[in-house]
């Protein structure tokens, strides 16, 4: 009864919040968990119970009738309950594919070095194998930009560019920057930051049926949303926080050293100053003292971190190969 109750709560917040108060099967829906939850079970209650439950299914009688008010109502919960679910990976693998189009064209193309983006998704395969969502098939891409950035797209498509490369010095550093950016797709950040845009209602797969016609030019303009808030806006200030302190998790977890994404941010605010700001991690992302702090709060988590695995020598050897 009590995980009945907890429904039936559920349905009752939604239908009060949704619908006016003077809605007489929802107050009616009230009366039932009042009476259902009591903690007197006598005949008489029980007889009152069924007596409630006859007179609840008559009203609910008016949900079957096309036009009616209240089923009208139900048919908005319904839409409002669709427009947040979670759509499919190859869904979500898709929304990745078309934001990853435009990354190459403001970032620039790979670098073509074969052995420097072998072991950048060495890295980042080893820490995803520890994140939120480790089974996802994960790519890793070094691209041709003096920016220090880095942004991951739905899906699992994460960018790293030759310019934040250059700037770290140890594999420990590298792993907590692809673990921040893993965590992002683990969250789903990206995704939840568009959750209410209209395309989502009623589609839980993108198909070439949702791709036509306006559904089509809905996509289109999600996806131009997305670019804006990724590529420009840069994400909520709580999720670059939490996506912070979970790369410190997950580093942690595959053997890094967490004072690596510390680091990290601690390198980028001594260059912050005379660096190019837009489109990098200084604009999309919060202050850095903020996130320092945040993280070195976080360190005492993990007490034995200085024993923890850095490869200056190994991140070195293949840092000589990122272009200038």
């Amino acid at each position: 009864m009590k995980g009945r109750n907890a429904g039936i709560g559920i349905l009752l917040f939604l239908t009060v919040v949704i619908c006016p108060p003077t809605i007489s099967w929802a107050d009616e829906l009230s009366r039932l968990v009042s009476a259902s939850s009591s903690t007197v079970a006598g005949p008489g209650a029980h007889r009152q119970l069924e007596t409630r439950l006859a007179g609840l299914f008559d009203i609910l009688k008016e949900v079957t009738k096309e036009g009616s008010k209240e089923r009208k109502i139900l048919e908005g919960l319904g839409s409002i309950l669709e427009s947040t679910a979670e759509i499919d990976f190859e869904s979500e693998r898709t929304i990745g594919e078309s934001l990853a189009l435009e990354g190459f064209t403001r970032y620039g193309m790979p670098v073509k070095d074969q052995a420097l983006q072998k072991y950048v998704n060495l890295v980042g395969v080893a820490v995803a194998r520890n994140s939120l969502r480790p089974g996802l098939p994960y790519v890793f891409v070094v691209v041709k930009s003096p920016l220090q950035h880095a942004f991951s797209c739905p899906g699992g498509i994460i960018f790293l560019s030759a310019g934040l490369l250059k700037t770290i010095r140890t594999e420990a550093q590298l792993a907590c920057i692809l673990a921040h950016e893993v965590a992002h797709v683990g969250h789903k950040d990206a995704l939840k930051s568009i959750q209410r845009a209209r395309f989502f209602q009623g589609v839980g797969k993108i198909t070439a049926a949702t791709m036509e016609g306006k559904k089509g030019k809905q996509f289109e303009n999600m996806i131009g949303d997305l670019q804006t808030i990724l590529f420009d806006r840069g994400l909520d200030q709580n999720m670059e926080f939490e996506a912070d302190l979970t790369a410190m998790e997950t580093a942690y977890r595959t053997g890094y050293s967490p004072n690596g994404i510390i680091e990290v941010l601690e390198e980028l605010k001594r260059i912050e100053a005379r660096s190019k700001k837009r489109g990098s991690w200084f604009s999309t992302h919060p202050p850095l003292s903020e996130r320092i702090k945040k993280c070195k709060e976080r360190l005492g988590d993990y007490p034995d971190w200085k024993s923890m695995v850095q490869l200056p020598k190994r991140f070195q050897k293949y840092s000589k190969r990122v272009p200038k």
